[in-house]
């Protein structure tokens, strides 16, 4: 008898892969989905990896072995929203093009404004007021995430609109403006449109100055 022929009829490896690797994706995306209904519901104290498990429809190991710990859940989760409003920061500056003051505001009040509305951040915060600070954190003290990302949407609008701009200036007017924000988003003092309002004056001033700083010129230099 002669050799059966191979069967090939299967989707090729790559196609495989593709499909495994998308099938990974939508479980975190389903275990995430779960810690996020229940950290609105509870606060993030409140969510138990027993309870995002069964939320899912997966086991208690499944979300271990994705995650690791409840804080690799936590910095996943945290991710998620970082990735959304980042997007939401580049179209709104994207909007207003090499217009300084305008796409800052824009931006700006956007961010406020989304976080005001953000059941997800208005969970976080109602936590630290009740005493928790376990998920807090990875949009204050450990919000290396946050300021990492965000800044880089700047950098990236400043790269196109503000080039001949002093890097390094364009990199700490970037950065300084995204801590304010976030110093905002954790702790409200005025009103979004009066802290965007002032926060855009000062982006303004910021990158004005680096714009017309020569790049590498030590010290600082006021706008004309």
């Amino acid at each position: 008898m002669g050799e059966l022929p191979n069967d090939n009829s299967g989707p090729p490896r790559g196609v495989r892969r593709a499909e495994l690797e998308s099938s990974k994706q939508r479980l975190r995306d389903a275990i995430v989905d779960a810690a996020r209904t229940q950290a609105i519901a509870a606060g993030w104290d409140g969510v138990r990896m027993g309870g995002v498990a069964q939320a899912a429809g997966v086991s208690r190991q499944t979300v271990y072995n994705e995650f690791g710990s409840k804080a690799g859940l936590a910095e996943a989760l945290a991710r998620r929203e970082v990735d959304r409003f980042v997007g939401e920061v580049r179209t709104a500056l994207a909007a207003h093009g090499p217009d300084v003051r305008a796409a800052a505001y824009a931006a700006i009040r956007h961010t406020l404004a989304a976080a005001a509305d953000n059941p997800l951040v208005k969970a976080i915060l109602t936590s630290a007021r009740g005493g928790s600070d376990e998920l807090l954190p990875y949009l204050t003290t450990r919000s290396g995430l946050v300021l990492a990302e965000s800044s880089a949407a700047l950098l990236e609008w400043a790269g196109r609109y503000l080039p001949e701009g002093d890097p390094a200036a364009l990199a700490f007017a970037a950065d300084t403006i995204v801590r304010l924000v976030v110093s905002h988003i954790v702790l409200p003092q005025s009103p979004v449109d009066e802290t965007a309002d002032q926060l855009a004056d000062l982006a303004l001033y910021l990158f004005h100055t680096a714009a017309t700083r020569p790049a590498g010129r030590a010290g600082s230099s006021r706008p004309e």
